[in-house]
């Protein structure tokens, strides 16, 4: 049965809720008969599958590509569309037309990271929560995301915890309430003390889904490719790695190429070949040389 936006949010409290990073048809199938509640189709495609340095940098069009693949595998789980950068942060007025493709080729919900104020030429503001209202306004739903806000990393200082001081723990418990209001499903709350997170968890009806940010969450996320092992250029220390399966990948093409190398492969068992019958015409061909 289809996991709808009203079971993830029947799940506060009684139920821990399981998110996980996808990037394709093929893993899509996978985790969708894992069990797992949400699949993300993340921005952090542009790390692990696309070898950039920032997700920033990723294009929108890459984002759509990648969202349609994994919806084509995607029959239970519910399914997040990250919004990329250049979607709503560059050109916030353009959020929706962007949103509305996300969903039309058949996610669930897009997520949005918080991000600061930015002004146009009529001093309107064109912030995080001008974005989600309209968002919302147009019956998209939409999952928040708070703390480390990796497309904006570099405002926050780098890759750090966010929240270990007052100030800036009072700042994300009142960006958590905000997107609450607003109507958001659930909220991601990305390397952040675990105290923190408690107690944004304990005052909001709706769910947290912790990444770095300890198991008094609602749910848990993690990047597909920290888990299985496949990504290990920089691995954060909330990653748990379930599957070392970049030394088994490696391993096993190194196989390959060493029964390439010694005609091991492939054998007569991978090989197509033709009935006694049928090959007294290649006689002929051969003589032919």
């Amino acid at each position: 049965m289809k996991i709808r936006i009203k079971d993830i949010l029947n799940k506060k409290t009684k139920e821990q809720i399981t998110m996980l990073t996808c990037y394709d048809y093929s893993f899509a199938k996978i985790l969708d008969e894992s069990g797992i509640d949400i699949i993300l189709v993340g921005d952090s495609l542009a790390n692990v599958v696309l070898g950039m340095d920032e997700t920033r940098n990723l294009s929108v069009t890459e984002m759509l590509n990648h969202t349609k693949a994994v919806a084509l595998g995607v029959e239970k789980a519910l399914l997040v569309a990250d919004m990329p950068y250049n979607s709503y942060q560059k050109n916030p007025d353009k959020c929706v037309d962007y949103a509305k493709q996300f969903i039309e080729l058949g996610a669930d919900a897009v997520k949005v990271e918080w991000f600061a104020a930015q002004t146009n030429k009529s001093s309107q503001k064109k912030d995080c929560f001008y974005v989600v209202k309209k968002l919302l306004k147009n019956k998209i739903p939409v999952m928040g995301h708070i703390g480390l806000t990796p497309q904006t990393a570099h405002l926050l200082g780098g890759y750090k915890v966010q929240g270990k001081n007052e100030d800036s723990a009072r700042n994300l418990l009142n960006q958590s309430k905000t997107l609450e209001k607003l109507g958001v499903f659930s909220i991601v709350l990305e390397c952040i003390p675990y105290q923190l997170s408690n107690i944004i968890t304990k005052q909001l009806k709706i769910p947290t889904i912790g990444i770095g940010a300890g198991n008094y969450c609602d749910g848990q996320v993690l990047v597909l490719y920290d888990l299985l092992g496949l990504y290990n250029k920089k691995r954060p220390k909330f990653v748990k790695v379930y599957r070392d399966f970049f030394c088994e990948t490696r391993k096993a093409a190194g196989e390959f190429v060493k029964d390439v190398k010694t005609k091991k492969f492939p054998s007569k068992e991978e090989s197509f070949s033709l009935t006694p019958e049928q090959n007294n015409f290649l006689k002929d061909l051969d003589n032919l040389g």
